[in-house]
Parts: C-alpha cells; sequence; structure tokens
C-alpha cells in the first residue's frame, strides 16, 4: 500500500492530475528529499510495471483514482518501495504462513514436487501455484506478475 501513496503523494500535494517526469522526480528528490535520482528512476520504473504510473510522452499520471488514497501527514516511503519481491517468494511466504510451517518447508516441497513429479521439467512460478491450490492459498492476484518471470527471464 505504501507504493500506491508513494506514488499519490507528488500528484496530490501539487493537486495536478500530471506531472512531468522532471515535475516527478524533483519531489522526490530535492522536495520531499525521499531519494537520490537514481532511486527516483527505479520508483517510477517500479511503479510502471506494478500498473500504478502511465506514462506517455515524458508526462506521467497515476492509474487509479487519487481520492481513493489517503497520503497521511508526514508520509515517508521505506526502502521497500524500491524492492520488487519474488512473486515465488511471496507465494512460498504466504503459503508458509497459512499452514504454519516454515517457508524452508514449503521451498523444500515445492523443489521436491518439480524434481519427483516433473522430471525438473517445470518452473518454480508454475510449481508455486499448484501449491497454492494444493493448500488452497490465494494467488491470482501474483499471476500477471509469475508469468511475467516466466516469459520475461527466460527468453
Amino acid at each position: 500500500m505504501s507504493l500506491k501513496v508513494a506514488v499519490a503523494a507528488p500528484f496530490k500535494h501539487t493537486r495536478k492530475e500530471s506531472l512531468s517526469r522532471a515535475e516527478f522526480i524533483f519531489y522526490l528528490t530535492i522536495d520531499k528529499k525521499w531519494m537520490n535520482r537514481e532511486q527516483a528512476e527505479l520508483f517510477i520504473a517500479r511503479a510502471g510495471s506494478e500498473g500504478l504510473l502511465e506514462s506517455t510522452g515524458g508526462v506521467l499520471k497515476p492509474r487509479f483514482d487519487l481520492a481513493e488514497v489517503a497520503v497521511p501527514i508526514g508520509f515517508r516511503p521505506g526502502a521497500e518501495i524500491l524492492r520488487q519481491e519474488d512473486p515465488v517468494q511471496e507465494l512460498i511466504t504466504r503459503i508458509a504462513s497459512a499452514i504454519k510451517a516454515p517457508p524452508m518447508q514449503v521451498a523444500a516441497e515445492m523443489n521436491q514436487l518439480i524434481k519427483e513429479r516433473f522430471d525438473d521439467h517445470l518452473f518454480p512460478e508454475a510449481a508455486i501455484v499448484i501449491l497454492a491450490k494444493k493448500y488452497d492459498i490465494p494467488y491470482t492476484d501474483l499471476i500477471p506478475r509469475l508469468e511475467k518471470a516466466v516469459c520475461g527471464n527466460r527468453k
């Protein structure tokens, strides 16, 4: 949620529905001193890949209703907004939490499934979805990222 709040903050603070890339970076780096320029570029890329920010001709616009988001007074995003968690790891954590087992046990079960049932011919992204279905853990919100990981990382 803090990623969405961090994306909304420059628009809400400046009371604009769109900002130039330079204005957006200025807000993050100079105005608020939340990050340096490289981090701001990473943040824009991550927000775009998460479907929160649209870039057209150097103009950035949020891809959500700004009225839905409240930016708390004194809000400062943490370092986690720059990290994009691996969807496989995120699903391992969800499963481990639901079945009250250590994440290493879930990862081991995933690897065993890949090796024994699929003779090492299954991507971890698919194997973890099979485990999520087995334990009735919600995973559909991660499908786009899982697909991107399979298609983007294995060309």
